[in-house]
Formats: structure tokens, sequence, C-alpha cells
């Protein structure tokens, strides 16, 4: 039996596969609804208390877990959150070792059709950032750039269409398009009657985003960019099979091949917390030299902790130490303002705004968790509008 299946790449399900998959989803949403606000009403109740007295103050996001995390209550829970983590890849990459070299069998018969408009870019010898060598983001065996087998391997994008899903505690596939739907109409609010010509989206993964800026701005040449082969395959072959052909290549985005000002819009979404300190300054200064005069950059991630209390900085910084997400604490630590300005942004440029994305789900909203483990969907948007010179 197949089930509900957007698109010709993704995988087809069998009813077991199917089950586990729907398991892991209602996990996830049992522990963010029923257990994570717990450590909320621990930290009220015994952790704040305590730290408050010892310190004389309010408690810092490391001093909460150098306490909290000997506790029991929240040890359980994050053993438990962290074996979902590694149950979404373990469910929905079984599922896609199952039938990979039909996906790749696949993904070539696209590659072959749209051979001649050379949609699809790939250097074999770009340097993997160690920040994505060095660890599993999200827990996802290989990262981005892992591959199962030689040749036309899939397997990681593959694996993150489907497993994204489960992440975002929802048990069926869709075609995943939500933060480029949310990108255009808050681009269309910001700036209206702003239509771009070339748009350049970085660290595409596999193009969901990517697809809603195609089908937005059907006249705008799009480009998109990342640096796992497997990822860039796949995300090729997805949007050839809905019939929106995207020109995908393998780049970093702290050094691309365009040239000086070839863009007037350039865009990232949840992007900067998977690089560095480094390659986050290098992304901003690449931004700039790739801008057309007038030309805008938004890049997109959760807020910055500054605008948090203690306890709200703390919750999602778990991730940092236990969801293979290392960069997270210390992206929330900089000032993405001095930042944009240091890369050639005037200040007069440069805003930052935190609007909300309906879309989201509970788990990646996980930015801004009250006291009681209700969330608020809020993200930051850092954009920096390009004058005239």
């Amino acid at each position: 039996m197949v089930y509900d299946r957007p698109h010709d790449m993704m995988v087809e399900e069998s009813h077991d596969e199917s089950a586990r998959m729907g398991f892991v989803a209602d996990f996830k949403r049992f522990l963010t609804n029923e257990l994570s606000g717990g450590s909320g009403a621990l930290y009220q109740r015994r952790v704040r208390p305590h730290l408050t007295k010892e310190l004389g103050r309010e408690p810092t996001r490391h001093e909460i877990r150098g306490t909290i995390r000997h506790e029991p209550y929240f040890q359980a829970v994050s053993a438990l959150r962290r074996t979902s983590q590694e149950m979404i890849w373990d469910s929905s990459g079984k599922c896609v070792e199952r039938q990979l070299p039909a996906l790749v069998d696949r993904s070539r018969r696209y590659a072959t059709k749209a051979a001649g408009a050379n949609r699809l870019r790939l250097n074999p010898d770009l340097e993997m950032p160690r920040y994505l060598s060095a660890v599993d983001i999200h827990c996802m065996p290989g990262s981005y750039q892992g591959e199962l087998e030689a040749g036309d391997d899939v397997f990681a994008g593959a694996m993150y269409d489907r497993g994204v899903h489960l992440y975002r505690a929802k048990s069926r596939p869709t075609v995943n398009d939500s933060n480029g739907t949310f990108m255009v109409s808050w681009l269309a609010e910001r700036f209206p009657g702003f239509t771009p010509k070339r748009a350049l989206d970085m660290g595409c993964g596999i193009g969901n985003a990517t697809l809603r800026y195609a089908q937005s701005w059907p006249d705008a040449e799009i480009h998109a960019i990342d640096v796992g082969a497997a990822m860039l395959r796949y995300g090729h072959a997805r949007a050839e099979s809905l019939n929106t052909p995207l020109s995908f290549s393998q780049q970093n985005a702290e050094r691309t091949e365009f040239a000086d000002e070839s863009f007037d819009l350039v865009v990232s979404f949840l992007l900067l917390h998977e690089t560095s300190n480094r390659a986050l300054r290098n992304i901003f200064r690449e931004s700039h030299r790739l801008l057309a005069p007038g030309g805008v950059m938004v890049h997109v991630d959760s807020l910055p902790y500054a605008d948090l209390s203690p306890w709200d900085q703390f919750v999602p910084d778990w991730d940092t130490h236990y969801n293979g997400e290392p960069f997270m604490g210390a992206l929330h630590d900089l000032d993405l303002r001095q930042i944009a300005k240091d890369a050639g942004f005037q200040d007069k440029e440069i805003f930052e705004e935190r609007p909300r994305h309906p879309g989201m789900s509970p788990h990646l909203k996980g930015a801004n968790h009250s006291n009681d483990g209700n969330v608020n969907g809020e993200f930051l948007n850092l954009v920096a509008i390009r004058g005239e010179r």
C-alpha cells in the first residue's frame, strides 16, 4: 500500500513504515505538549528559587543548565527528546534505504531529462565546512552531506524530505513549502511591488522554500545553493517532478562563484544557526558582494537571546548541547546588526523584525517557550537593504 505522496520523489511507505513514523510524530507531540512544560514548572518551583538565593540575582542560562541537568525529571525528558530525534531518522532512513536504488534511478531520469538546461551543477572538489562535517546536524546521520553509496546518491535528501515532517511532529508528508510562502508574503508586505529578477537561496537543502520562490516569481531567475550533493540531486529531481525547474549548484555560501552585484535578492531560512561565528560573517560579506544596488538581503533565524528571559534562553539552548546544533547558543548571543555593518551595509539600511511564522510547528518554534511550556511562533528577521552607491 502506498500512502500520501505529494510528489514523485517522496518515498513510498508500507503500512508498517507509515505506522512507525506516525508513532514517532505522536511521540514528539506528546513530549512537546505534555512533558516539556514540566521542566518549566520544575524551574519555577525548585531551580530558580535555589539559584536566585545562592547568586543574589537572576541566573544565566548556563547557570540554569548547570543545576537543572542534575534533576531526574529534566534528565528523563531530555533522554526522551534525544531518543525521539534518533527515531525520526531511524524510521524514515530505513524506509528510504529500502527503496534507494529506485529513488536514485528516478533522480537520474530527471537529471537526464533536464541535462540541456544545466539546472544541476555539482562540485566533487568542494571542501566540506568543518561545522557540518564534524557533527550530525540535528542528529541526522551523515548530516546534509552524507552519502550511502558512490555515484548519484540521494539518501540524505530523501531522508530529510520525509524526516523533517516527523521533526515537526506531523505524520503525513506535504510539499513543505511554508517557509517560502512565509518569505514571499513577508517581502510583499514589507516591500510592496518588489519582484526580484534574480534571487539566490543560500543553504537551500532540498529546495523546499526555493520552490515557492520560483512559483511566486515565474519570470525571475532563481538559484539555490547548498554544500550537500545528495541534497541537491534529490532537490533537483523533486523540483522537476513538481514541474518547477530550479537552478541548483553545489557551493559554499561563504564563497560563491557568482559575479559581484548579480542578485537583487539573497535569502536564507534557518541557515545561520548551522554555521559558525566565522562562517556567518563570511556569509554576510558574501551577501553584500552579491547584491545589486538597492538589493535586499534577508536571513531568517530564531530570536536573539537578548530579547528573552534566562529560562527562555535556556530552552532553545537544549539543541546546542543535545541535538547536534553546536552553534545555536552562540548565534543568538551575537549582534547581527553590527556584523551586517562590518560586512559593508550602512546602519540606516539595516533593520530587524520579529514577525510570526504561522506555519511553523511547536518543535521548531521552540526559540521562545514560556515558563508553562507554551510556545510562540516568533523568528528573527535581519534585513539589510543595499542602497545606491
